[in-house]
């Protein structure tokens, strides 16, 4: 194989792969990124065998062919080379990696030991649900529900977030660790995932990368057991989490008996201040209400206390609840989160949810500490 592309586009495909490919793995042909080279079009492929991305770019090829490189050593490879364009010649049992007068020598592991990959053909999408939306609303969605998924690789189930259709041609994503309970729709024509399915928390990340950035139309598809993106050149798929997603809707408060409504980034600040001295384990917050102001503080018995009063909208009884700063910390810095935040309450052991003045269709529910 030999061939010649520009830097910059070679580039932002190495960008994406890097991600997908495994830091520690069993099999070291995951570390590797697959070049594939015929006429004018080059595609680099990268997978763990539970996420793959796939980007074509154009270039120069003198020789058809195959090969696999360790992909984040290509990556820093190519980003430090001096020249606008990159050449990459197979033979003489390995390959050679130049730019200007930069020349590197690498070892490849035979592409015939690659994992096979889906195939973007109308047979493999046979039976798929298909949405077209913006990317930047896909890449919204994402981002206010995929911090709420759960790390804990034994509950399988709370790994990803749950995608559903409703009724009115709507799409929701819900995320959850059992702590607290991220909810968002959007309005997308003619689809329907019934039943739900869960999209891996790896590939969300993958699929927030990807959509960094871009405004233009993207293809969502979801078949069998394999979700698709497909974006200006670039496929990215990943496998669905097998199991089910707990029952989400009876944790989401019907209504609320206590209604406080602040402003989201004067109750960010408070929170970020206060919990300077909170707890590093639990990052206990106690919330006190009374007419017109919203009071947040803590106690920490080996440094001290702090407190920081706001303005609030409330006009019932005084009340107190605890929560973990870091919950409320994380949903109040999304990007796109400015305005008005309402926290309905009910008492001190029910949770609270939160609703964005600037986005009626994104609900956040978060479980109250004891404090």
């Amino acid at each position: 194989m030999e061939l010649r592309v520009e830097k910059n586009d070679f580039l932002q495909g190495l960008y994406l792969t890097q991600g997908v490919v495994e830091k520690r793995n069993t099999l070291p042909i995951l570390a590797n990124v697959l070049i594939e080279a015929k006429g004018s079009d080059i595609q680099l492929t990268a997978t763990d065998l539970e996420v793959g991305i796939r980007r074509s770019c154009q270039g120069k090829v003198a020789q058809s062919g195959s090969i696999t490189l360790n992909a984040r050593k290509l990556y820093e490879i190519v980003r430090e080379l001096p020249s606008d364009e990159v050449a990459i010649k197979a033979g003489g049992g390995g390959v050679e990696v130049t730019g200007g007068r930069a020349r590197y020598r690498m070892l490849s592991i035979d592409p015939k030991d690659f994992p096979s990959i889906p195939a973007a053909t109308p047979a493999a999408k046979k039976g798929t649900v298909v949405m077209r939306l913006p990317g930047d609303a896909l890449g919204e969605m994402i981002e206010k529900t995929l911090f709420a998924v759960s790390t804990d690789e034994t509950r399988l189930s709370l790994g990803g977030v749950f995608i559903e259709s409703l009724e009115k041609n709507q799409v929701r994503l819900v995320a959850t660790d059992g702590h607290r309970l991220a909810l968002v729709e959007r309005e997308v024509p003619g689809v329907e995932i019934k039943p739900g399915v869960i999209l891996p928390r790896k590939g969300l990340v993958e699929a927030k990368r990807l959509l960094e950035g871009g405004d233009g139309e993207i293809s969502f598809s979801i078949g069998g057991n394999l979700a698709r993106i497909e974006r200006a050149g670039v496929e990215l798929f990943m496998r669905l989490i097998e199991g089910e997603f707990p029952d989400y809707r009876q944790v989401i408060p019907k209504e609320s008996k206590r209604h406080v409504r602040v402003g989201s980034e004067e109750l960010l600040g408070a929170l970020r201040r206060v919990s300077i001295l909170s707890s590093e384990r639990a990052r206990g917050v106690k919330f006190r209400i009374d007419s017109g102001v919203l009071e947040v503080a803590t106690t920490n018995p080996d440094i001290g206390e702090a407190r920081e009063e706001i303005e609030a909208d409330y006009a019932g009884d005084e009340f107190a609840i605890g929560f973990n700063a870091r919950y409320l910390l994380d949903v109040l810095s999304l990007s796109g989160v400015a305005g008005t935040v309402e926290i309905g309450l009910t008492d001190e052991v029910s949770p609270g949810i939160l609703r964005m003045q600037e986005d009626e269709s994104y609900s956040y529910v978060v479980m109250p500490m004891r404090l």
